[in-house]
């Protein structure tokens, strides 16, 4: 008996049921993306994949996540996204993406190094960020010029693995920021809990929204909490204290004179020692760092309105927890279903 060994023959993908070969017109009158048939769409938002055609129309231009080959229109992804379109600029919105620095931004830091003059900032961005001696405050409030002195002691102001909240002063070319603490808002963070979320692209994350920094009044005899949502991701709760660095916006505005300046920045400003903080005042900063991850866990924004909708829920109980075991319904934890539950309580709150 002979055998013949046959060549593999392509498998026939499935084709798109819509017309995609027709173009279509959207409310601006312009001719929409035509995209090639290869696979069924399996959702509403169809994710585009590495080495996608995106489209073969002369009319549009590429942009971030895009490519072109030579000699042809052809327009191809390279990363996996969403496909976004401003006027004739197409661009992928990736899925998961780096923080990349905007002047103005508010973040939280880690401190990665100490060298001359400066600290290296880890922001969750391609590179490392710089804080200048000249950029902060000293302590006492003192406005002069930065000394050998002050070199000197650079690492008693900020030392490897301190927290901070920074905003970006500046971008360099090669997209490196430059941040600054000269303000009573900012500067290093004590007395709370550390959260980094992802998502940065297609799925829930820290957006850019009116207030970053709020004081939360907690129930149950937690007192004040400050949140602290930076824009690259890393979010800080903490305990509130007057005199601190991480002030509302509105204890801010109420400090802007020289004097009260110096009386508000002090030594303490930099100390590595935390507070006493009380048992009523842990368990509402675990409940609203429950909230965050419950947001994060199912892809919704994590601004100011939803974690205190999702808060509001979860105190109120108004989520019916029909078929979770007793010890779950007494429980903190916010993953799971009891979490899911609460952000779609939360969502029609917002809505309504």
């Amino acid at each position: 008996m002979t055998f013949s060994i046959l060549a593999p023959a392509a498998p026939q993908l499935p084709r798109d049921p819509s017309p995609a070969s027709e173009p279509s017109l959207d409310f601006d009158g312009d001719i929409d993306v035509i995209r090639p048939a290869k696979r069924g769409k399996t959702a509403h938002k169809a994710i585009i994949t590495p080495g996608e055609v995106v489209t073969e129309d002369v009319q549009w231009m590429r942009g971030h996540g895009t490519t072109a080959t030579q000699g042809s229109s052809t327009i191809l992804a390279t990363v996996a996204g969403t496909l976004l379109r401003t006027n004739k600029l197409l661009s992928i919105q990736p899925l998961r993406a780096r923080y990349t620095p905007e002047i103005g931004d508010l973040v939280v830091g880690r401190i990665v190094s100490v060298e001359t003059k400066r600290w290296k900032v880890d922001l969750s961005a391609p590179l490392l960020a710089h804080l200048p001696l000249s950029a902060i405050n000293l302590p006492g409030g003192i406005l002069r010029k930065r000394t050998a002195t002050d070199e000197l002691a650079i690492r008693t102001f900020f030392s490897e693995g301190d927290l901070l909240v920074a905003e970006v002063q500046s971008v360099y070319q090669d997209g490196a920021a430059s941040l600054h603490t000269r303000s009573l808002r900012y500067g290093k963070l004590r007395n709370g809990v550390f959260m980094r979320v992802s998502g940065t692209g297609g799925g829930g994350g820290v957006v850019r929204s009116r207030r970053q920094v709020w004081t939360v009044h907690t129930a149950n005899g937690g007192g004040e909490v400050d949140i602290v949502l930076g824009v690259n991701g890393y979010i800080w709760i903490c305990k509130h204290s007057r005199g601190e660095l991480v002030a509302s916006t509105e204890e801010a505005k109420k400090m802007n004179e020289i004097t009260r300046m110096e009386e508000a920045v002090n030594e303490s400003m930099y100390s590595n020692r935390n507070d006493e903080i009380g048992p009523q005042t842990r368990r509402e900063i675990a409940r609203l760092g429950g909230c965050v991850r419950a947001l994060v866990e199912n892809g919704v924004r994590v601004d100011e309105e939803m974690v205190m909708a999702a808060y509001t829920v979860n105190l109120e109980g108004g989520v019916d927890m029909d078929g979770l075991r007793e010890e779950e319904e007494e429980d903190e934890y916010m993953g799971g279903e009891k979490g899911q539950r609460v952000v779609t309580a939360a969502l029609e709150s917002v809505k309504g």
